[in-house]
């Protein structure tokens, strides 16, 4: 099918352009790109082109596909096929193309037939691409190392332990040692298990207020400078997955300074909500990093703007109604973010005063590098058409009407949102339509 998309405002987080403009498709590839001024009285016409179908996008942003870093996908999305295409049709509905997927699914990605298992099923979903991080550790436990090489084979990007500590310092210095022989990345999160406590919260005014167990920074300090200096003694690749303090921002800017290849990202809920959004224990919000301070949020914020943190995910946890019942404490953390990952970036994008194409490119194009991907995250001619189309001022309020996947534990419940993504479309295809495209033949 080829496609001729005109009246769009087109954003390339690679390059910065921006601007109206049309844009044709064949083959699954973007073939031609011309600018032109908002709403032509006419299609324009490309040399050498005929498209199949002409769309007029009516002044909507067209920008490439998401790129979501790390989300975690629970329950049996391994054994139901319909289980997985939902929560990827919710990613889908937030623009997201491309999906990092952490290891602690049920069971763990220790093993290559759970991998392709996973990365068939979703092609047969053919609406995200996923993208497996491998367990570095047979089951998570931090003990015997996983097989590695044959888990990237299967295809693994890089190695992570999810959201599991491990403890044994021995184990996880051989791990990335190990890692480093085959030059593979090790994706980890930075909490000290024992002063990470189970159902807590950011030790400050509110846990004192709610009575809550208190998390200081420093589980997150202490591991991340354990992580940190064991990379260096390795010679890994490291990421640190979803940072959540102003403290953190410092030692990933000192590490980065020095030259170590060290890499962070933080999640959209943290770039955009503090501990006060506990508000009366609820437990949407509690969340894995807790939500920390304004001070520690404006700091993120500022840092991924100036790119000490690389990028934004959605940290997407789908958690059931039941699990959420429960007292703040007992309840289970993580928060859905396929749905609001858009429009929260828009948001962080707008309170740091930066462009369209800067704000997109930490869910898009530096995302992409992130994974080592040449293609992804470019609005050009030669790249595949693996594209979203967004009304940036669109309000709309996250209700059960709203949201398309199955998570709804989200802290944004029942409160209003703006920017939302309209279509998605992959290779040339649409995978995702919240209202039918207007097309000419």
């Amino acid at each position: 099918m080829k496609w001729l998309i005109t009246n769009a405002y087109l954003v390339d987080p690679a390059s910065g352009r921006e601007g109206y403009g049309a844009v044709a498709i064949a083959d699954g590839r973007i073939v031609a790109i011309q600018e032109h001024p908002a709403d032509p009285p006419a299609a324009p016409a490309i040399p050498g082109f005929t498209p199949d179908r002409t769309w007029d996008a009516q002044r909507r942003v067209l920008a490439p596909a998401l790129v979501d870093t790390y989300a975690r996908l629970t329950g049996p999305v391994l054994e139901q096929q319909t289980r997985l295409e939902r929560e990827l049709h919710g990613a889908a509905a937030g623009g997201i193309g491309h999906l990092v997927v952490a290891p602690d699914t049920a069971p763990p990605l220790d093993e290559p037939g759970l991998v392709e298992m996973l990365l068939e099923r979703a092609r047969r979903a053919a609406t995200a691409d996923i993208l497996p991080l491998g367990a570095l550790t047979v089951g998570l436990k931090g003990e015997q190392l996983a097989e590695m090489a044959r888990l990237t084979t299967a295809g693994c990007i890089a190695f992570s332990q999810g959201d599991r500590p491990m403890r044994d310092t021995l184990a996880l210095l051989r791990a990335m040692q190990y890692a480093a022989s085959f030059d593979l990345p090790v994706w980890l999160t930075a909490a000290d298990p024992d002063l990470s406590l189970p159902g807590g919260a950011h030790d400050g005014v509110v846990a004192a207020r709610l009575g809550l167990p208190p998390i200081p920074v420093a589980a997150e300090t202490v591991a991340l400078t354990r992580l940190i200096e064991l990379a260096a003694e390795a010679g890994v690749r490291l990421h640190v997955v979803n940072l959540s303090s102003e403290r953190s921002v410092a030692l990933i800017r000192r590490a980065k300074d020095e030259g170590l290849p060290v890499s962070a990202s933080v999640s959209a809920l943290h770039l955009t909500m503090t501990e006060l959004d506990i508000g009366a224990f609820d437990t949407n919000a509690h969340v894995i990093p807790p939500l920390r301070s304004s001070r520690d949020r404006e700091a993120l914020a500022a840092a991924v703007a100036d790119g000490t943190i690389d990028v934004i995910t959605s940290n997407h946890t789908t958690v059931g109604r039941d699990a959420k019942a429960y007292p703040f404490s007992e309840s289970a953390p993580g928060a859905a973010g396929f749905e609001t990952l858009l429009p929260l970036v828009l948001r962080w994008g707008e309170s740091q005063g930066l462009s369209l194409a800067q704000t997109l490119a930490p869910v898009s194009s530096r995302a992409a590098a992130l994974v080592d991907n040449d293609e992804w995250g470019r609005l050009a001619v030669g790249a595949p058409a693996d594209l979203i189309l967004f009304d940036p001022d669109e309000p709309w309020i996250v209700d059960a009407h709203s949201l398309v996947g199955p998570a709804h534990n989200t802290p944004w419940w029942g409160l209003p949102l703006t920017g939302r993504v309209t279509h998605l479309m992959r290779r040339g295809t649409f995978v995702f339509e919240r209202e039918a495209a207007p097309v000419k033949n």
